[in-house]
């Protein structure tokens, strides 16, 4: 026999009153007095509560329900005019962005101090183009930290090596959970300074929310053994990730959560796209990292009923303890054992492997404390691409940090990096004869060091041979057409978002040396993760 959730927990709570009152019977407290009140009186207003989400879910379930058959007619009818489908077009098929949100009622009969402010929930778009309809929207919360902000490096990982079409189909939403408007002001303009194309295209957002958002947070209880400031921090973190997802939430037709103190691995939005094509439609959460709230990706149709749970226990436990219970909740039977419960789960909770993105942070957002945690399924990371290249006397005018030297990045051997240049440093490649050179590339920054790119930097060839140059370029004509430096070297490339690569005209004859020149002072180091000198055959 079927019982609702509701008939369940009255009888659960009638159960435990009557326990109450024979229990004071039999020691002759009678109700009153030592706390029997206070008991009974908690008993009943989460019975209340429960009962109330129990009415709300079934409200949720039937709209849910409505627009999954929408999706289901939607993607059957497209399936039937597209016939076969390559990766990218099932990916597109599921871009049907849901407009589900949470009800306000909702929101303020668990959040009821929102009553008192029209505009609690409506947040402060710092910058924006409004983006909507993409493929993948992510999410980053950040607050101030007290020993040091990972934010940018954060960033520069997730914008290291994706191209310009992934870019137009997703949108990275920093959402600075901070009230004071300097310090989230100063957030804004060090990303506009830093990624102005991303700023400018529409993929990069900051908000913030409103001051009222927040509850009197000076009240909790302790628990679980933390400390009052620990309590503090984990039960705002739950109110940051909800606003931050329900803001989300309309934007596309997956969420990522991220932190603002991780890297990512070369190429993760193909392979996160990759991963979710071959699931069914019954997966809740993608873990794409084993750690803690990092890497989990959920269908924007769901962040609705997921925010509302987190919100209906905000204050009672951390994020991911509270992910974890509402899988119970979906699929586990009280009648079986632990082990029946984690198969369940494990139907709606999928890991993939290897994870996608690994914790660098060693200061946490909570003041004072440490958190060296690593994910041991990142792997090892690619710092840089051996080729083999031409025999060549390397110098430069850089300072080489450690061991990390020019000829040992030419060799193939690691990663070169120097400190901040200036203008008119240079990196030299003479070669110990004239050579013939096809192509070069030159690739700055590396996964663990994004920012640390070439820019504002040409590449120059210097011919061994000018008179034969001279007399190539008369004959081809407009084959040739390299301007000149002062000492004799040809302007044949230049450094774009920390890549240089390029082709060199036949017309240049033999090479004797290519120079990397830099024309402006930089603020950011030198990291070069690859080197390659192309001769005829390569």
């Amino acid at each position: 026999m079927r019982v609702s959730l509701g008939r369940a927990v009255t009888l659960l709570f009638l159960g435990a009153a009557c326990s109450l009152s024979w229990y004071a019977v039999r020691t002759g407290t009678g109700t009153r007095g030592d706390g029997l009140d206070k008991y009974q009186t908690e008993f009943l207003e989460l019975r209340q509560r429960l009962l109330y989400a129990e009415k709300e879910n079934k409200k949720r379930s039937q709209e849910l329900s409505s627009a999954l058959d929408e999706i289901k007619r939607v993607v059957a009818k497209r399936e039937n005019s597209t016939g076969n489908h390559t990766d990218d077009t099932r990916w597109n098929v599921l871009n049907l962005t849901s407009k589900l949100f949470v009800h306000l009622a909702n929101m303020y009969y668990y959040l009821p101090h929102l009553q008192k402010h029209e505009d609690s929930l409506h947040p402060n778009v710092v910058i924006g183009q409004g983006r909507t309809g993409v493929s993948l929207v992510m999410g980053i919360p950040t607050v101030k930290r007290e020993k040091q902000s990972y934010l940018i490096d954060t960033l520069n990982s997730l914008f290291f090596d994706v191209s310009e079409e992934q870019k137009k189909d997703c949108v990275v939403i920093i959402f600075v959970a901070e009230v004071n408007a300097e310090y989230v002001n100063s957030i804004a303009e060090d990303i506009r300074t830093r990624f102005p194309n991303e700023v400018q295209s529409g993929v990069l957002e900051v908000i913030s929310p409103p001051a009222s958002y927040y509850p009197d947070l000076s009240t909790l209880k302790e628990t679980f053994g933390d400390s009052k400031e620990r309590v503090r921090w984990r039960t705002k973190q739950n109110l940051d990730y909800s606003f931050l997802m329900l803001y989300a939430q309309p934007k596309g037709t997956f969420y990522l959560q991220l932190e603002d103190d991780i890297i990512a691995k070369p190429q993760y939005i193909q392979s996160v796209k990759s991963f979710t094509l071959k699931q069914s439609s019954e997966w809740m959460i993608l873990e794409f990292s084993q750690l803690g709230f990092i890497g989990k990706l959920f269908k924007s149709e769901d962040l609705p009923f997921i925010v509302e749970f987190f919100l209906m226990f905000y204050k009672d436990k951390p994020i991911d303890w509270l992910l974890d219970h509402l899988l119970w909740v979906k699929v586990c039977n009280p009648e079986k054992d632990a082990k029946h419960c984690d198969k369940q789960k494990a139907h709606l909770r999928i890991r993939s492997k290897p994870s996608l993105f690994q914790h660098v942070g060693f200061h946490s957002s909570l003041a004072g404390k440490i958190q060296n945690l690593k994910d041991k399924d990142f792997g090892k990371n690619a710092l840089h691409k051996a080729h083999v290249n031409p025999p060549a006397k390397v110098t430069t005018s850089l300072k080489v940090y450690q061991h990390y030297t020019l000829e040992r990045a030419y060799e193939g051997k690691d990663f070169f990096w120097a400190f901040a240049p200036v203008a008119g440093d240079y990196i030299l490649f003479n070669f110990l004869e004239p050579l013939t050179v096809e192509g070069y590339l030159f690739k700055s920054g590396n996964i663990e060091h994004p920012g640390d790119k070439l820019n504002n930097a040409g590449v120059e060839a210097l011919p061994a041979d000018e008179t034969e140059l001279l007399k190539e370029s008369a004959d081809n004509g407009s084959k040739y057409n390299y301007q000149r430096t002062k000492d004799g070297y040809l302007k044949i490339g230049t450094f774009e978002n920390g890549v240089a690569e390029g082709i060199i005209s036949l017309s240049v004859g033999k090479i004797q040396a290519i120079r990397l020149s830099i024309h402006s002072n930089s603020s950011v180091w030198v990291l070069l993760n690859e080197i390659f000198i192309r001769m005829p055959g390569k």
